[in-house]
């Protein structure tokens, strides 16, 4: 039943066409699941990988979407074959989930080479897991769809709307501040998490199945349909369908992941007010694929896109608001100018045909270019003595007087030092100064954890003061808000800039110039550098070690520098 092009053999076709010990190892062992001769006549072999798990709440309803998958792939002629990856839950992990990432990229690589399967299907949602699995599936290189796990429904609280992660950090603030009780605070718990499914803000999870869409390798619409909702069954049975025709056409991730799709990715980011999050994600998958994208592509291709998508944390609603409004088409179709709308898609149709014509059904949700929800959007790509490796922000979530300032650094060590001395009330700190956080990055925490955007002191809070410039080598939540610098490379603990820094300095950051300064003479750097230093303990063994040993810093997208391009799907020797 091979009706692909002639004289094109499919993976599969290498262990289940066998006429001998290997072809008998290879169907017999499958056919104590219940599969019948004729599933391996030829026919495509399609493999569901799947990041479902109850410590991810995100990925819990997935066991169900891959029913749905597998609908589609039988109906259109082929055998769906379902198989687990590391499931990453950004909530429960720790010390975070970005440490499991390469992990995760490893283990899905090496599932999709090792097996017989001619195409993906890959099945995740929470903030690791959709990057992880499209880097790895990318060193394959084999037909691939992303079907994204889908927001939760908003948020109910009190009569309103909340979104999960921006409203916990507003929350927090306001206990400690005393302007909400504890009660109060136990009580949106529940509220906020009213479903199954990720993030209902523009977190990095809904952020990356957007990026998905951009990239051309999703279908229409995979990053608003909300999880429980019926279409993201429906969605799910398409891909289904989808895959099939992609391996028939032996239509590759590569022939997706282009150059201009990641031009289309970083723009479309740029309008949803996307998280920081995937700037890291996409430089690791660009280096998987062999495209030269840089940090300094991610400044340049925002500065003309305006955001258009007034979602949380750098608007007003939530992804459930920004469905029913149209989704990604919709705010893609604002900035089409600015698109490679001859771009291709999974669908089987270019990203022109997808976004022609798409409406829009509500402008609080989704604006236009001529009246955008804010003129700054995007990222800022900051450089510097304080960042030679670069540093980034996220000027859609910042308070605009605070993008140009001048202020005296308060210095935390690590994060155990900033968490000892946040709330003393002697800590030397006012509304003008910065708050400078080291050690947090790729291999100095490990891991590189959502800790920049740190809590402000709890006596400038009782002040009423809600931002604050705030520096550090960590990463943020897409969901988090304020006048943060993230990222900065080198890394503390790899002995960059950042780590000279100390309580007194003056920090200067000028947001539209993209410059990071730190104001302290070289030849006191030097002395500074040339003092002893604590010696930071070094992981003895196991995935810890090899990320000590390996890991790339930010501007390289923190991937392993041994996973970075590919080594495709063929697998010369037999198993026996």
């Amino acid at each position: 039943m091979n009706d692909d092009a002639p004289g094109r053999l499919r993976r599969s076709q290498l262990s289940f066409g066998k006429d001998d010990k290997d072809g008998f190892i290879h169907r017999s062992w499958l056919k104590a699941q219940g599969l019948p001769e004729d599933v391996f006549d030829g026919r495509p072999i399609i493999g569901i990988c799947n990041t479902w798990s109850e410590l991810t709440p995100c990925n819990s309803h997935l066991r169900e979407v891959a029913d749905y998958v597998k609908r589609g792939v039988w109906e259109r002629g082929g055998v769906p074959l379902e198989f687990p990856a590391m499931s990453l839950g950004e909530t429960q992990m720790r010390p975070t989930a970005m440490l499991f990432r390469n992990l995760l990229a490893m283990e899905v690589e090496e599932s999709i080479r090792a097996n017989p399967i001619d195409g993906v299907v890959l099945l995740g949602g929470c903030d690791k897991t959709t990057p992880g699995q499209i880097m790895g599936a990318a060193s394959v290189d084999l037909p691939t769809i992303v079907v994204s796990s889908g927001p939760m429904l908003n948020g109910k609280w009190q009569g309103r709307d909340i979104g999960s992660g921006t409203d916990v950090w507003r929350f927090s603030e306001d206990v400690r501040a005393g302007a909400m009780t504890m009660a109060e605070f136990r009580d949106a718990e529940a509220g906020m998490s009213r479903s199954k499914g990720v993030c209902m803000t523009m977190g990095s999870a809904s952020s990356f199945a957007a990026v998905a869409e951009g990239l051309g390798i999703a279908l229409p619409m995979n990053a608003s349909i909300p999880g429980v909702e019926a279409g993201r069954f429906r969605m799910g049975h398409l891909a289904g369908r989808a895959i099939v025709d992609l391996v028939r056409q032996d239509k590759r991730l590569s022939q997706f992941l282009t150059r201009d799709a990641f031009e289309n990715a970083i723009r479309t980011h740029a309008a949803l007010g996307g998280s920081t999050n995937s700037i890291i994600h996409l430089l690791a998958l660009a280096g998987r694929c062999g495209v030269d994208i840089t940090l300094a592509d991610f400044d340049r291709l925002s500065r003309e896109v305006p955001l258009i998508a007034n979602i949380q944390p750098s608007g007003d609603f939530l992804m459930e608001d920004l469905h029913y409004a149209g989704g990604v088409p919709a705010v893609q179709a604002e900035i089409a100018p600015l698109l490679h709308l001859d771009a291709p898609t999974v669908g089987g149709v270019t990203l022109g045909e997808v976004i022609a014509g798409a409406p829009c059904w509500n402008r609080e949700v989704i604006a236009t270019v001529e009246q955008p929800v804010k003129r700054r959007a995007g990222t800022w790509v900051l450089t510097g003595n304080l960042a030679p490796g670069g540093a980034i922000m996220k000027p859609s979530a910042a308070s605009p007087d605070l993008l140009t300032h001048s202020g005296i650094a308060v210095v935390f060590e690590d994060i155990e030092d900033y968490k000892a001395r946040i709330d003393d009330p002697d800590l030397p700190v006012d509304p003008t100064s910065i708050l400078v956080l080291k050690n947090c990055g790729m291999k100095g925490y490990p891991g590189m954890p959502e800790v920049g955007n740190m809590a402000l002191p709890k006596k400038l809070l009782e002040q009423g003061v809600r931002d604050m410039v705030r520096i550090s080598d960590a990463r943020m939540s897409g969901t988090a808000f304020g006048t943060i610098v993230l990222h900065v490379t080198p890394e503390a603990a790899v002995g960059g800039p950042l780590s000279l820094v100390c309580s007194g300095d003056r920090i200067t950051l000028d947001g539209p110039n993209r410059s990071l300064t730190l104001h302290v003479e070289n030849d006191e750097l030097e002395r500074r550098r040339a003092a002893p230093q604590p010696e930071r303990a070094l992981p003895a063994r196991g995935y810890l070690k090899l990320n000590e040993m390996h890991a790339l810093q930010p501007d390289q997208g923190c991937d392993l520098d041994f996973l970075v391009g590919s080594s495709g799907d063929v697998v010369a020797r037999e198993s026996h």
